[in-house]
Order: C-alpha cells, then structure tokens, then sequence
C-alpha cells in the first residue's frame, strides 16, 4: 500500500487543477458541484472536467486492496512504484477483474462500461491535488477503454491528509446507492484501518452502517482468514491470499455464529469445530453441505473416512510453556490438535494446487492435488452420511412437529370460537363440518400410533381408548 500520495508529476497537475478551478469560477453560470461528507459534515466541492492522462489510479483504495495479491510479483512492483507504467497497469487490470477470481473479467465492469458508452458519466469522480483518483477509479479504467480523453472530477482541498481522503473514500463507497461495493473482504479490510487509526468499535460500526456485535463478528472473521493464510505457507513460501475467501462471506458468518455458542458451553469441542469447518470451506463445499458439520462430526463421520495419510498427528505435548514467563498452560488437546493438524494439511495442499509461483515444481503440484482430493472425497463421504442422519432425525421429529402445530392451531380455534360466539357470527354449520373432519383425522391418526408405538405413553393410550370409546 502507497505511504503517500505523490506521483511523479504531482506539481505539473497540481498547477493544471489550480488553473482549471480558476478558470471555473471566473466563467460564471452555474458552477458544478459534489458533496461528500468529511468530519460527518457535508463538504461541497468544485468539480472540473480534467484529461483522463492526467488521472492516476489510487494504490490505496480499499476497492482491490484484497485481490492485490494475486500477483506477488506485479504487486511488488505496486508497493516500490505505485505511479510507475507497471504499478498503474496492475491496478487498472485488478479494477476489470471479478473480485473473487481476478483471473477472470468482471461482468459488472463491462456493464458499467456499455453504460459511459450510451449515456455518458453521470456522476463525478473525486481526486486529490496532485490528480490521484480517490473515488472512481473504476470508472476512470472504463472511460480509457471506450476512448474517452477526459473526466468529470471533484477536486479535494490540498490541506487534505491520508486519513481525511481515507475518510472520505469509505463515506462514498459505502452509500447505500452504491452502484458497485466494496467486495466482502475489502470491507473487512476497511474495518481493520479504521481500527488501526484509533476508532471505537462503535464507531468504525456506524461509518459501515452496522450494529457492533455484528463489526466483531466481521473482525473475528478476518483473524481467522488470516490464520489460514499464515498456517498454509508451507516451506516453499506459497500460502493462499485474502481473495481466496472473497466467496465464503456467508460460510464464515454461520461458523462464527455457531462457533460462538458452542465455544460458551465447551471450548475445546469449539475449535475442533472451528478446525473441520474451516477445512471444509477450504475444500469448496457448499454451504447447505458444511451446515452438517457440526460438534461431533469429527468422531462420528470423519473419523471413519479418511485416509491414514490424513489420520497421523504428531504426538501431543502434555503442557506449552510461555516464552519469557516461564509459565505452563495446558496444550490442546488430542481432538483438537488431530483437528488441527488435519486443517493445517488441507490448507498447505490447496496453496500449492493454486500457486503460480515457479518454485512449486509440478511433483509438489501433483501431490498436494492428490492431497486435496483425498481430503475432499473423505469429507465429501462424512458429510453424506451426516446429512442421511439428519434427514432421519428430521423425519423423527417430523409427526410430533406437525402434531405441535395442529395443537397451536386448535388452541386459536378457542379464541376464535369464544369471539365469534359473542359477536353472533358463528357458522355452526361450517363448524360442525370441520369438527367432523378432526374426528376422522384423529382416528386415522389412533389407527397409526396403535400400530407403530409397542408401548404407548399416557398421551397414545388416551387417543387409542378415545378412538375406541368414540367407535363403540
């Protein structure tokens, strides 16, 4: 990320803007303006038309500041030479691209793009004084790739800091009119600064238009995205990036709500749980699928599925010492570091299949594939089998649920029947139809609980002499 905003013509533009500003407001008519909000006050600015060669793209906007590495290689250069030819052509490539996959080009970016082509730009971007796009950059690589020479942009005031264009970026960005968000781990990315610049989680919740427990769900997210990543950088240096989770936004959120809960009651069942989640988002499964792992999957499901390769973990340290203090804590225990060690696999595999990097020769390739897919196929028959016992279960609870209901619905049935016998609007004969039809069912229904309960309980055995009383 760009520590300042200083590209190599700074002071030519500089002049260009102060010229333009001028000339603006000594033309007279009606002069165009845009308001952004600054300090939770509205600030109007002067808007100018200014050449798009002009324009640099904004290495520290939080729009691609995820799937910035996706090329360590052109992203180093980014991070010596933001406003170098090379620097300003990643970024520009990173702004075309779909956010969860920047190897592909994003849809949105070429309807946007037909859009300028038809009606023209309908609103103004913003730039500081030295002509760094702070909002619309997009926009602006749009506008170069349909032959556009110039742009319609807001100029900031010169005494403004990086924290101020920071501030402003995300009060523009996160309108709710928007046409384009931030992607769900630039947003995550954005929460992270602004906590780093000192703000209240209260705060930070309010510029994002959130509740605080929800802002530490959202933190608790992008610790854990960042200990996968740390914990998948095998010897070689590879590890998976930041937008490799860009998809997992609703996976992550249920982990973190059921992590929560479980974490209260046992901690240790918790990280497992954490732990066999996380690989199999890892893996790719869908959500509806990683919804059955739940507390136990490991012991009852996965535990019979996978391959020994997968099984072995090293042998369990019995307590951890503090560096420095001198103190010992417990070690995790064995599930948890089976857990663990399994995840860790799984993540290591995952960043060597999808490397790029020349250093991860194709036998390194090739067995972290089979690695992967060994995994997949063993976790892939383990949640079969958990989603072939919930259905049961659910089929299980399915009569009594539905019987639950019927019992809701009678009891509403009173209420109704005492206000309609008031109010003199009571069809009896409709009424009496209808108490005919529970006659049957109930019997249809004593017909069944004879047959299927051996020993039926005090609520069976009454519908079963009911039925029979009823019938003589």
């Amino acid at each position: 990320m760009a520590k300042e905003f200083a590209p190599p013509r700074a002071a030519e533009f500089s002049e260009l803007i102060k010229k333009r500003l001028e000339e603006v407001k000594t033309a007279g008519g009606t002069r165009e303006t845009v308001t952004v909000e600054w300090n939770e006050q509205p600030l109007h600015v002067e808007v100018i038309d200014f050449p798009l060669e002009g324009l640099y793209f904004n290495p520290s906007t939080h729009r691609i500041r995820a799937q910035r590495s996706h090329d360590p290689a052109r992203n180093e250069i980014l991070e010596k030479d933001p406003y170098s030819a090379e620097g300003q052509g990643y970024l520009r490539f990173l702004l075309q691209a779909e956010p969860a996959d920047p190897n592909r080009r994003d849809p949105d970016f070429d309807k946007l793009k037909e859009s300028l082509k038809q009606f023209g730009q309908n609103d103004p971007g913003l730039v500081t004084h030295t002509g760094v796009l702070v909002n619309g950059n997009t926009r602006a690589a749009a506008l170069r790739e349909i032959g556009a020479q110039s742009m319609r942009v807001g100029i900031l005031p010169e005494s403004f800091t990086m924290a101020d264009i920071n501030a402003v970026e995300l009060s523009l960005q996160l309108r709710e009119d928007h046409r384009r968000d931030y992607s769900y781990i630039n947003r995550l990315l954005a929460m992270e600064e602004q906590a780093s610049l000192g703000r209240t989680p209260e705060a930070i919740a309010k510029v994002f238009r959130i509740k605080t427990p929800r802002y530490f769900q959202e933190r608790w997210i992008l610790s854990t995205i960042r200990d996968m990543i740390g914990r998948s950088r095998s010897g070689g240096g590879v590890a998976l990036r930041l937008v490799d989770f860009e998809d997992d936004q609703e996976k992550l959120k249920e982990l973190h709500r059921a992590y929560e809960k479980l974490a209260a009651v046992d901690p240790d069942q918790a990280e497992v749980f954490k732990e066999i989640r996380m690989a199999a988002i890892t893996l790719g499964f869908a959500k509806t699928d990683v919804r059955h792992i739940e507390e136990g999957f490991q012991d009852k499901y996965l535990g019979r599925t996978l391959p020994a390769s997968l099984s072995a973990v090293s042998e369990q340290e019995e307590s951890v010492t503090i560096p420095g203090l001198g103190v010992s804590v417990p070690a995790a225990s064995s599930g948890v570091s089976a857990a663990r060690a399994l995840n860790d696999q799984i993540l290591r595999a995952k960043a060597a299949v999808l490397s790029t990097d020349t250093a991860v020769s194709d036998s390194e390739k090739h067995s972290a594939q089979n690695v992967f897919d060994d995994a997949k196929k063993a976790f892939d028959a383990a949640i079969d089998a958990a989603g072939r016992d919930a259905r049961v279960r659910k089929r299980k609870q399915m009569a009594p649920a539905r019987l639950a209901d019927a019992c809701a619905d009678i009891d509403q049935c009173v209420v109704d029947l005492v206000q309609a016998r008031a109010t003199r609007s009571l069809d009896e004969e409709a009424f009496d139809e209808a108490v005919l039809r529970l006659r049957d069912s109930l019997r249809k229904l004593a017909q069944q609980a004879g047959r299927g309960i051996p020993n039926p309980g005090d609520g069976v055995s009454w519908l079963l002499e009911a039925a029979a009383a009823e019938g003589s």
